[in-house]
């Protein structure tokens, strides 16, 4: 019988057209890599680890960078690579920031705690590549991922006194919920790296953090959203008219709120 509780976390099933979404953003952002490469503005392939997917493209601006912004993908940890989104850094590269998109291992072949580590070694030898400020931003699972970057030692003290603004864009703040679900199969969670996992059960950190979220998303997002912002004290910013397919269009717009939220608190 199916599971009543999938439905919940099913966005794909609840967008129109949904499955036209993957194949316009690999296209999209394989023209852009195109681009970059061409105005050598682009690194492919960095590495931050030993493992295939351990590898990073960082998208540079003109000039010296203000700084750098990490952004990481979703795809409910089992789901894509860095190759689809790269267009999405145009926003923050066109505003002077250096951006950088990693690729880790996907369920079931490693945890979800290891790909927070992973994430973690990424943002850390990123680090090493731009100077300044660094800013953390993800969407769905990234938007879970890159909130874990702030637990008390998960990056290097030199790399964490760096860290200005995190926006996690449609979080997964508390994990234990997916315990319930199909997909959990895949993910392979239990009740205790749920809870080691879950964003919620952090101390709030000291550096801002603005939730982002669609406001026609599936209603469990928007309440992944509020726990988030009601354990940590944090913004909570819900964009009207926005799926959590097309919330991230933003992102390649330099003017846009979100991206200004991101660059500029």
């Amino acid at each position: 019988m199916p599971n009543p509780n999938d439905d919940a976390y099913a966005n794909a099933a609840h967008i129109p057209d949904a499955a036209s979404f993957p194949p316009r953003w690999e296209a999209e952002a394989e023209a852009y890599r195109a681009r970059l490469s061409v105005a050598r503005r682009l690194r492919p392939g960095l590495m931050y680890g030993h493992g295939t997917r351990e590898m990073m493209d960082l998208f540079l601006p003109e000039g010296v960078p203000q700084g750098l912004v990490v952004f990481v993908h979703g795809g409910y940890w089992h789901k894509f690579d860095r190759s689809i989104w790269s267009h999405f850094a145009e926003g923050a590269r066109a505003r002077g920031w250096a951006v950088v998109m990693p690729s880790y291992d996907l369920c079931p072949r490693v945890r979800i705690r290891d790909i927070t580590r992973q994430v973690a070694q990424a943002v850390t030898v990123a680090a090493q590549e731009v100077s300044g400020p660094i800013r953390l931003t993800g969407h769905s699972a990234g938007g879970h991922l890159v909130a874990r970057m702030l637990a008390p030692g998960m990056l290097p003290e030199a790399v964490a006194g760096r860290v200005a603004h995190v926006m996690p864009i449609s979080p997964l703040s508390d994990l234990r919920p997916l315990l319930d679900l199909t997909m959990n199969a895949v993910l392979g969670l239990d009740r205790a790296e749920a809870m080691a996992e879950s964003p919620i059960a952090m101390a709030p950190p000291k550096v801002p953090v603005t939730v982002q979220v669609g406001g026609d998303e599936r209603p469990v997002f928007l309440d992944h959203a509020r726990w988030l912002e009601k354990a940590w004290g944090c913004g909570n910013v819900v964009v009207p008219g926005k799926h959590h397919f097309d919330v991230i269009d933003a992102l390649k717009d330099p003017g846009s709120a979100m991206v200004t939220t991101l660059l500029d608190r």
